[in-house]
């Protein structure tokens, strides 16, 4: 099966008229993402994307252009015989590595890429991609990770026997997963330009929808952060578990004393207190709050697998957050899962993006059937945005992600999407531009 055809799409979607996706870093982003295509001679297409924020989309777009010579012509049998080989063949290209290694725009371009070809190799198999990484067996899916850089805190014969160890009652949990689905928390309610009407509005409404974690942006103002914890717990009541998010805006010791101020609130975590490459800074912030019981979580800004290594490491986290678009595609994430199965340290990914409740839902089934073989701890993030755009969208009932049963990892947009939100042509950018709502890029 050989490939003929690759492509790559700026899709983007106007969310910063509404505030959604608001925070005290990202004030107004328009969530948007490179979208890659990849097509096999039989006319099989695989999707991937990296999401983005707007503004520099185009970049990455560039940067997969780039990449996307090296997929041209392969065979993708071949590329999936030595997955972690043809992994380190495009992170480790000698004259495009020098823009990284293994990190911005070229790492987000990569996750894009890799991303499609996971795609395409479920729609292959004719299974959603949480069941084919269930059905591989540990020495097959160990051979798709690159553990260059990791060695030290877990090799692969260690990561084969660690799954070899979960066989046992699978099947079990797959008809568990079937039935039950697994738990998810709303940060719908926490975008940090919406009303406080909107937001007992919203907090009603997801109370109603059976959800019980419920996460908001904090960092702007102080004052501000009381009154919306305030509000906010008062509508959750204090069963109901809180979650603070300060999207990277604070210096250590600030992120510390603003903490302590809103202690009497009773966050489960604060996440992203400061940079996301201060790794000590981080385990600094997380010895200073562990006497008050908030814990830390940090990771979907987390540029790859050896940054990781070291927050596990270091204990600079509570709850490890892995970013489905962020590191290199599914083949690096399923390095950190291990990682931090064996420092006991649970997964919660990151979701609040175009796709990426799409694709964590994935992860996290895998996870949950032949890793971590529990849902204690663990809680993906649901943000309800976008989902309307995909052909096999995230579904969510009695805040439970379901599994999905469609082909693919969930990442392609349907034929109408393409068409009205490619930037800068779709006709709902175009429709834009001439109202004057957004200006029209510059050629």
């Amino acid at each position: 099966m050989k490939i003929v055809k690759t492509f790559v799409k700026d899709i983007r979607f106007p969310t910063s008229l509404l505030g959604d996706g608001s925070d005290a870093m990202h004030t107004d982003p328009d969530y948007s993402c490179a979208y890659v295509t990849i097509i096999l001679d039989n006319g099989l297409e695989g999707c991937g994307l990296t999401f983005t924020l707007g503004r520099g989309t185009e970049i990455v777009v560039n940067a997969c252009k780039t990449i996307l010579p090296f997929v041209n012509g392969q065979d993708v049998e071949e590329i999936f015989k030595d997955f972690a080989g043809f992994w380190r063949k495009i992170t480790s290209e000698s004259q495009l590595r020098w823009l990284g290694p293994e990190k911005g725009v070229m790492h987000l371009a990569t996750a894009a890429v890799i991303n499609s070809l996971w795609d395409l190799w479920a729609k292959i198999k004719n299974v959603p991609l949480w069941k084919l990484l269930v059905d591989l067996t540990p020495e097959e899916l160990v051979s798709t990770i690159d553990f260059r850089y990791i060695t030290d805190v877990i090799t692969k014969e260690e990561a084969i026997k660690i799954l070899k160890d979960k066989q046992v009652d699978k099947l079990k949990r797959e008809k568990y997963l079937f039935e039950n689905g697994l738990p998810a928390y709303t940060t719908q309610v926490g975008w940090i330009g919406y009303s406080n009407d909107k937001v007992r509005e919203l907090c009603k409404k997801y109370i109603d929808l059976g959800f019980t974690h419920f996460k908001i942006k904090v960092g702007g103002n102080i004052k501000n952060d009381i009154d919306r914890c305030k509000l906010i717990r008062n509508e959750i009541g204090d069963v109901n578990k809180l979650m603070l998010d300060a999207n990277q805006i604070w210096d250590v010791e600030e992120a510390i004393s603003w903490m302590k101020k809103l202690v009497e609130f009773k966050p489960l975590w604060i996440e992203e207190p400061t940079s996301p490459d201060d790794i000590l800074g981080h385990a600094k912030i997380l010895k200073a709050l562990k006497p008050f019981d908030i814990g830390v979580a940090t990771g979907e800004a987390c540029a790859n697998r050896v940054m990781f290594k070291q927050f596990l490491q270091a204990d600079g986290l509570n709850y490890c957050q892995i970013d489905s678009a962020r590191i290199g595609g599914v083949n690096e994430i399923l390095s950190v899962y291990l990682m931090a199965h064996k420092f006991k340290i649970p997964v919660c990914p990151h979701a609040g993006g175009v796709g990426l409740c799409e694709m964590v839902q994935h992860l996290q089934m895998w996870d949950y059937v032949s890793l971590s073989c529990t849902t204690d701890d663990r809680i993906i993030e649901y943000v309800d945005q976008q989902h309307q755009h995909f052909k096999h969208p995230a579904v969510v009932k009695n805040a439970k992600y379901q599994a999905p049963t469609s082909a693919g990892y969930s990442t392609q947009f349907t034929n109408e999407t393409i068409i009205n939100y490619e930037y800068p042509n779709g006709k709902e950018w175009l429709k834009m531009f001439a109202q004057g709502i957004y200006k029209k890029p510059q050629q």
